[in-house]
């Protein structure tokens, strides 16, 4: 049943009458001028020992939806089919892709439509995919075409919940499968349920499955089969599922090896040896001047010996001298325990005596 999809097909312009196959021979051979186009679509046969079917092929412009497939629209590249009842087989064959081959090449096309009119053999192509067979004008060509095994994936499966779909009844089209599929399970009280497929491709409970959200187990008639989750009751909308059908591509890349950042060990060398000079800061020594009280005083890293009296009294205002005669009175001894003794012994100038 086509459930309201419109199709404009394109036919030569002799016009091909499917039912008196003699007559349409003639007049394609008559029209084409080639003479070789002897059969019409009910002479289409499977060449022995083969899947491949010798043909022929014709074009429509599909009117609007994804065909009687009932996808939401026909694939993006827009290279589709429809196939005859016998072969559509009550949408058995949706989702299946074809390789098809004509007078200038061959093209890739996945089926999405049946052709009520066309007879075993003859199957009706979208402009696109007909025009990298043979140009449109040509209207009808000789065609060979076989089903594909596993084409590459346009993407992941998505999963459309029909309207009319509610807690009571459920009804799921399943896309981008690259097979056809041969099953539909939905998880139910600890088991699965299997849908049934309708003419128009959509795979039908026969009693409620609940609210949702529900989990779908999809197989092929390869045996590739995934599971989804969490298809949520919403009817209209189409959902990414993020699982391919076949290949591994629902799984994320690996992640890189877990060599711990390469391990580029923190320089050693302790803070690239912005180590202080070793050499013996020049301005630690304390000048020869012979004023040594100035030399104490001009020169913060100088050895701290006993100070002489007379800087002690600077710096402590309130002591009398009286308490540093002592150490006044030896100055050679200070001089002596200097940690860089000067070339010379002692100040040359005679210190001054005590001042008492």
């Amino acid at each position: 049943m086509i459930t309201g999809r419109y199709r404009k097909i394109h036919w030569p312009w002799f016009g091909i009458g499917i039912g008196v196959a003699t007559v349409t021979a003639a007049v394609v051979a008559l029209a084409l001028g080639i003479g070789q186009v002897t059969q019409n679509a009910a002479c289409a046969a499977v060449v022995p020992d083969s899947n491949t079917i010798t043909g022929i092929a014709t074009h429509y412009v599909l009117q609007s939806g994804g065909g009687n497939c009932s996808y939401p629209g026909p694939p993006a590249n827009q290279l589709f089919v429809a196939m005859s009842p016998s072969e559509y087989d009550s949408a058995a064959s949706c989702g299946s892709y074809l390789q098809v081959s004509g007078p200038d090449g061959s093209v890739v096309v996945e089926v999405i439509d049946q052709c009520p009119e066309c007879a075993t053999g003859h199957i009706d192509l979208s402009e696109p995919a007909f025009s990298q067979l043979a140009p449109l004008s040509a209207g009808l060509i000789n065609v060979t075409y076989h089903t594909l095994t596993d084409p590459p994936l346009p993407g992941p499966v998505e999963v459309l919940v029909k309207n009319g779909s509610s807690q009571y009844w459920l009804s799921l089209v399943i896309v981008n499968t690259g097979n056809a599929l041969s099953s539909v399970q939905v998880a139910n009280g600890g088991g699965w349920v299997n849908l049934t497929r309708a003419n128009y491709n959509a795979w039908n409970s026969s009693s409620g499955l609940g609210p949702g959200p529900y989990t779908v187990k999809i197989t092929d008639v390869l045996g590739n089969q995934v599971t989804v989750r969490n298809i949520a009751l919403n009817p209209g909308a189409v959902q990414d599922t993020g699982v391919m059908m076949y290949g591994g591509g629902s799984a994320p890349p690996p992640p890189p090896p877990t060599s711990a950042a390469p391990t580029t060990p923190a320089p050693t060398s302790a803070a690239p040896t912005t180590a202080a000079p070793t050499k013996p800061a020049p301005t630690t020594r304390a000048p020869s001047s012979p004023a040594p009280s100035t030399a104490a005083s001009a020169t913060p890293g100088a050895p701290t010996t006993s100070p002489p009296a007379s800087l002690a009294a600077a710096k402590h205002p309130g002591t009398k001298k009286a308490r540093r005669k002592k150490p006044v009175k030896h100055p050679a001894v200070a001089v002596a325990v200097a940690p860089t003794p000067a070339p010379t012994p002692a100040p040359t100038s005679p210190s001054p005596g005590p001042s008492c």
